[in-house]
């Protein structure tokens, strides 16, 4: 559970900006996401061989 201490005299939207901020960095909305649809795990870790060969041709081209 998420607990923001609203200080005195501080604007509400600071901190609904600040609780907004916390909640994006716990990951529960990307978890919730991703637990919606099944994918196998062949599957993912194709997508992870993917991810890492796009960035390793990233880097290579940017020590050219």
């Amino acid at each position: 559970m998420l607990i923001i201490p609203v200080k005195e005299g501080e604007n509400i939207d600071r901190a609904l900006k600040r609780f907004k901020r916390k909640f994006d960095k716990t990951g529960v909305m990307r978890q919730l996401r991703q637990r919606q649809q099944f994918t196998k795990p062949s599957v993912k870790r194709r997508a992870e061989i993917q991810k890492a060969q796009y960035i390793q041709s990233l880097r290579d081209k940017e020590e050219l």
